[in-house]
């Protein structure tokens, strides 16, 4: 299956080392080696290739260098730097991981100027009907909601293929990818946080409340959801504020890469379904077409909340409301209408019979189609 990713991945390989990050089994190895004939793949998760990274020996005649799981290797930035500043053969390096490998910028960036980084993320909508022309939008949303946007169980579409990928991949991510990153010795406790997050999608989060319920301090539940962050379990949308240090003072709300884990509600489900998509195309048009884009959602005094606002060079661009059926404008627009006059102001609802546009600029629109094209 080719990639919305791949002709920019492969467009600057020659002149920058390739970061390719994301949840594990979203398609990185793949990905990194399509439309390369002969390349060098070596994942620091084994213990032959481990030793042919460590000792750099390997076939430096083969162009392409594919490097999987170097986040592993202890200082792997610097290593990195290293290897790419005396590379007499003029290799080409791709480097993935399913850790974070953006988190290094807040300790110093050894690989400054080295490198393009890409986060892959799962098949949504838009993807799967560009690849696939004769989808229809309506039944792939019904099909990422059961069986999620991994590639593998999308594919598959088998509910029970499913209930065991969905067991071994978190196994995975908490026993090997927690346990590598951080020393974490209370992953049952960050298993039950993963349950009450899954009834708690789209809500904002409060900090103490969940310490509450684990018992434990704030301090520590802010750590583990950070973790989970780090290792692609889920992601954070912030409330919008000009003033970001302050925007992050805020309650987050969280969603899950995974669409099909959530269990709250259908509501809940199809909200992190949306969330996944705009968090996707929001970061696929930074990293592949270089402009500035960000997610977020709205929140004034008294709870009052529209569900997403994506940004452009840090000005609101879209105001999004999600509902399942609502054909009606949501009344959370009206507090926002004053501030939001020239920005578009959309209602994505999944079940709808007809489109409309109110005189207050206020669109309802088909989620699975627009969902398509924006």
């Amino acid at each position: 299956m080719d990639r919305i990713y791949q002709k920019y991945i492969n467009e600057f390989i020659e002149k920058k080392i390739v970061l390719i990050s994301g949840p594990r089994q979203c398609g990185k190895t793949t990905l990194s080696k399509m439309g390369h004939k002969r390349f060098n793949y070596l994942n620091f998760d084994n213990s032959e290739d481990r030793k042919i990274i460590n000792e750099i020996s390997w076939d430096k005649k083969i162009k392409l260098i594919i490097l999987d799981e170097l986040h592993k290797k202890s200082k792997w930035k610097q290593w990195m730097k290293g290897v790419y500043d005396k590379n007499e053969y003029q290799n080409n390096f791709i480097v993935t991981g399913s850790a974070r490998l953006d988190t290094f910028k807040k300790v110093g960036d050894s690989l400054a100027g080295r490198y393009f980084h890409y986060r892959l993320h799962p098949l949504d909508v838009r993807e799967i009907c560009a690849l696939s022309k004769n989808s229809n939008p309506n039944e792939v949303i019904e099909k990422i909601m059961q069986f999620s946007g991994f590639p593998e169980p999308y594919l598959q579409s088998n509910t029970r293929f499913y209930n065991l990928w969905k067991r071994t991949h978190l196994d995975i991510m908490l026993r090997q990818d927690l346990i590598n990153l951080e020393d974490v010795k209370n992953i049952k406790a960050i298993e039950l946080l993963i349950d009450l997050l899954k009834d708690r999608v789209g809500t904002p989060i409060s900090y103490s409340n969940l310490a509450r319920d684990l018992e434990v301090s704030d301090k520590t539940i802010k750590q583990w959801l950070q973790i989970l962050e780090n290792i692609y379990v889920i992601f954070k949308v912030t409330p919008f504020s000009k003033n970001i240090a302050r925007s992050n003072l805020k309650q987050p709300k969280y969603y899950f890469y995974d669409v099909a884990r959530v269990t709250a509600s259908e509501g809940a489900r199809f909200e992190n379904l949306v969330a996944c998509s705009l968090l996707k195309e929001v970061q696929f048009r930074n990293d592949c077409l270089g402009e500035e884009w960000d997610l977020h959602y709205l929140s004034k005094k008294g709870g009052l909340e529209i569900d997403f606002a994506i940004t452009l060079d840090k000005k609101i661009n879209k105001a999004i409301e999600v509902k399942l059926s609502d054909e009606n404008p949501a009344k959370n627009f009206k507090p926002f209408l004053n501030e939001l006059t020239s920005i578009e102001k959309i209602q994505l609802v999944k079940n709808l019979e007809k489109e409309k546009m109110y005189p207050n600029g206020i669109e309802i629109r088909n989620a699975a189609y627009w969902l398509c094209k924006w």
